[in-house]
């Protein structure tokens, strides 16, 4: 028998009054959809396995049978067990960990494995249950910079991209989805200096923890130059994630005291 999978549950959907359609990131297959029979049955010991944030380990079998033009995608749910691993996310974390499942689901193709982008996930989460209610916004670009690199959409930052010359420390320099890194002929509130383009691009060769202090370094430009560059990829749709917590926080009454909700959370 095949050793189970590593996995997260990214998202799920009702399939019959008894089971669920499971969108799940597996370390070894990528994003793959799963049909978890029964799992809505009240004595079935995967309605507390089968949750968000929470390290499975996982059984599959051949698809499911089903008139789903896509059936053929969707493989059966054998054994389900939690894996350990960091902490649930909880609280002011929940909204940041449902921005990356989204981004997930939007940008990695299913059956497309990407054990490093697992890695950079486990880690993202860990950060952000270890956050609390301090600001997350470091791990979250971290791992919008890990996504992008491991899917090919990122260009080497420290260089120019048109003239492939290295970066100026002292210069400052736009991210252009269409283009790559270009100087910044003004510098605006998305541009980003030559020796922070160089800390990232030195964290992203070495795959270590370095990547969210250099994310640390100019966070309101960083946040706005990739938002504009995840926006180029994603297309037109909005994200569901960060328009849930607009409303929330839309909603917040002025003279309303602090939340324990994850209303005022650290925003994707």
């Amino acid at each position: 028998m095949a050793a189970p999978d590593e996995a997260y549950v990214l998202h799920h959907h009702d399939w019959s009054e008894s089971s669920l359609i499971l969108d799940v990131f597996t370390r070894e297959r990528g994003r793959v959809v799963v049909a978890a029979k029964g799992a809505k049955r009240p004595y079935s010991q995967l309605r507390s396995v089968l949750l968000p944030f929470q390290r499975l380990h996982l059984s599959l079998g051949r698809p499911a049978r089903s008139d789903d033009p896509s059936a053929s995608e969707v493989q059966t749910l054998r054994t389900a067990e939690w894996a350990g691993g960091p902490v649930l996310v909880a609280g002011h974390a929940l909204f940041p960990a449902y921005y990356l499942n989204e981004l997930l689901i939007r940008l990695l193709p299913r059956h497309d494995p990407h054990p490093a982008l697992f890695d950079a996930y486990v880690d993202a989460l860990g950060a952000l249950a270890a956050a609390g209610t301090a600001d997350a916004s470091a791990p979250l670009r971290a791992f919008e910079l890990r996504l992008l690199r491991g899917l090919g959409l990122l260009p080497e930052l420290a260089v120019e991209t048109p003239s492939q010359q290295p970066v100026v420390a002292t210069s400052a320099y736009d991210l252009k989805p269409d283009i790559g890194v270009v100087a910044a002929a003004v510098a605006g509130p998305s541009s980003l200096s030559g020796s922070t383009l160089q800390a990232l691009e030195a964290a992203l060769a070495a795959g270590d923890r370095a990547l969210d202090a250099g994310c640390a370094r100019e966070p309101a430009a960083l946040k706005a130059a990739l938002q504009g560059w995840l926006h180029y990829h994603l297309g037109s749709s909005a994200l569901r994630s960060r328009d849930v917590l607009r409303s929330l926080r839309h909603l917040q009454p002025a003279d309303a005291a602090p939340p324990t909700s994850p209303a005022k959370g650290p925003s994707p």
